[in-house]
């Protein structure tokens, strides 16, 4: 929509997780890093918590992207609420296995002969569940038998959690208490601080915008991250709709004063700026058109509304009264005189 007025090759800042603009904070590189070391280790179980939008998703897929797939068979579960039969039924399908049995015990076992065969042929399987604080504690707390399943040096199964930190709530109850200590590598990912804010949306435009192209002024990016409060998503948000607006008064580069108004539409304080700036003008335009059709009866119109005005406020009527008319205008009104004031009430 908005990419060729601003000379960009495509739109950067879509808020589905695209690991094409991965931004690699401090937090985001020790994640990323955690993933790979954790899996090519088989360390068995791996944590990536985080808060709502700073970027989880976006790291899972940039490590499926990076993984050699010859030698790691990936399980992505992305719906994670599901009873443990489920869980083993969703595995089953996706490593294309024949259930021979409907017992949760014989299909654990059926999957852990599989996990034998493909530790011969150097692969490795990968279990990532994304937003695992939906997940039911029972499901959570029957993941430990599948993480029982090894070699004498190491898990034939690595198991991801991807959550918010919600995650960790769960993982601190009682009842979970033997799978937490099963947790080889934990990673936190971090809101972006406010120069990583900035940095994150140079290195968007920077994969898409022409080099030095000055998109947002210094005080739109100030006031885009400082509202963001270091969340990726929403950072993602304010930038689209700043450059939509922008495009639509044809503005560049974006402003601080669009930002603010940007943020107010979100926020649902006032009218959307593209309305204001083009629908109230048109509003206003067709408003003069229909005062000139009507021009021929404007006498009769005022005198119509002046006598509305006059039946509802005697004093208002009297104050309208002593204005000079307008030249051209014939009034069609009594005179002030003609109309009875309004009743005195004495106070005793």
């Amino acid at each position: 929509m908005y990419a060729r007025f601003y000379r960009m090759t495509k739109e950067p800042f879509h808020v589905t997780p695209n690991p094409e603009f991965l931004f690699l904070s401090p937090s985001h590189k020790e994640a990323l890093a955690s993933l790979i070391y954790g899996v090519s280790k088989g360390k068995g179980f791996i944590v990536i918590t985080g808060e709502v939008g700073v970027g989880k998703t976006t790291v899972l897929r940039s490590y499926l992207e990076k993984i050699d797939q010859r030698f790691h068979r990936i399980i992505y579960i992305f719906n994670s609420n599901l009873s443990f039969k489920g869980l083993l039924d969703t595995i089953y399908q996706e490593l294309d296995l024949e259930r021979k049995s409907d017992d949760e015990v014989e299909m654990v076992n059926e999957l852990h002969r599989m996990m034998i065969e493909e530790y011969k042929q150097s692969r490795r399987l990968v279990l990532l569940i994304d937003e695992a604080q939906n997940m039911p504690v029972k499901t959570l707390e029957n993941l430990r038998m599948l993480s029982n399943l090894e070699t004498s040096t190491e898990k034939l199964l690595q198991i991801v959690l991807v959550g918010q930190p919600e995650l960790e709530q769960i993982l601190d109850r009682n009842e979970l208490r033997q799978l937490k200590q099963r947790i080889a590598v934990h990673s936190v990912i971090l809101p972006l601080t406010r120069r990583e804010g900035i940095n994150y949306i140079k290195h968007r435009l920077g994969k898409v915008a022409p080099k030095n192209a000055v998109i947002f002024t210094r005080g739109a990016l100030r006031k885009i991250v400082k509202h963001a409060k270091g969340c990726p998503r929403t950072i993602n948000i304010l930038c689209d709709n700043a450059l939509i607006t922008g495009f639509g008064v044809s503005k560049k580069p974006v402003t601080s004063g669009i930002v603010r108004e940007v943020i107010a539409d979100l926020d649902g304080k006032r009218l959307g700026f593209f309305w204001k700036r083009v629908l109230a003008p048109a509003a206003a335009t067709f408003l003069l058109i229909g005062f000139f059709c009507l021009a021929p009866y404007k006498s009769v119109v005022l005198s119509a509304v002046k006598g509305y005005v006059i039946s509802a406020s005697p004093q208002v009527s009297v104050a309208m009264s002593e204005t000079k008319p307008s030249v051209g205008l014939p009034m069609a009104l009594p005179m002030a005189e003609e109309i009875s004031p309004p009743p005195v009430l004495e106070v005793e």
